[in-house]
């Protein structure tokens, strides 16, 4: 019995030792809502995993904890129960500490306001330049359609130019955005999210120019081992198109 109680003794701290205190509350209120429950979550292995969750009976407020190793996009989600048809997910960008989330039933995500994250801040900047694009891409399209109609080639040429040059300032605005707050996790971020099929050396231009710490965090080991599978595929692709000139030649 004295052995047995030794041994549940190591288990227990074990355990307790294993696992680590949370580091990071995300609280705040959803007008509007009266029932249902709300959930933290993050992607874990391409999984989206719980966290947290708090039951909404009457007080639309809430807080949820857990525990990140460093910076990183997280979702809050939340489940109703009622009538109406507003279930929704909005995504942000946490730090550990404590993050705000005020919103409203109706408008889950669009009328969120996220404060407390210096990353989030810099994810709400980008994609204020990024609804521009969008905004134009969208106008291409329309012009693209009506070009269509009209059996318009001349237009249709114009516009497939156009469409190229606003993706390539896209391209080059996300990555200067990324050097230019090399000192925070968003960078790798974007790298990863938004130009991952950019020509390698912009994104070793991002990667190079983090900071150490950043560098250590979770997106930027997921870019150095990003990067290292993209020269490999373009070592492999070099290697058969060597092989295939040399075939036919």
């Amino acid at each position: 019995m004295k052995n047995l109680g030794l041994l549940l003794l190591f288990v227990f701290c074990i355990t307790a030792c294993s696992e680590k205190e949370s580091n990071l509350t995300v609280s705040g209120r959803i007008d509007g809502l009266k029932k249902g429950t709300v959930y933290l979550q993050k992607i874990e292995d391409t999984v989206m995993v719980n966290l947290d969750s708090v039951v909404i009976q009457g007080d639309p407020q809430f807080v949820l904890e857990t525990y990140i190793e460093s910076p990183q996009i997280m979702y809050l989600y939340l489940d109703k129960i009622d009538n109406s048809e507003y279930d929704d997910r909005l995504d942000f960008f946490a730090d550990a500490g404590e993050i705000t989330i005020n919103t409203k039933l109706e408008k889950f995500e669009t009328e969120a306001k996220i404060v407390g994250s210096k990353n989030q801040e810099k994810l709400v900047e980008y994609r204020k330049i990024m609804k521009r694009f969008n905004n134009s891409n969208l106008d291409l399209i329309k012009a693209s359609f009506e070009a269509q109609q009209a059996q318009d080639e001349d237009k249709l040429m114009q516009i497939d130019q156009e469409y190229d040059q606003l993706l390539k300032r896209k391209y080059l605005y996300t990555v200067n955005f990324a050097i230019n707050n090399k000192d925070l996790e968003i960078a790798p971020y974007l790298a990863l999210s938004e130009v991952f099929d950019a020509n390698i050396k912009y994104l070793d231009t991002i990667y190079n120019s983090l900071n150490k710490d950043v560098q250590k965090s979770k997106y930027g080991k997921d870019l150095k081992k990003f990067l290292k599978e993209r020269r490999q595929e373009e070592e492999l692709q070099e290697e058969i198109e060597e092989e295939y000139a040399e075939e036919n030649s």
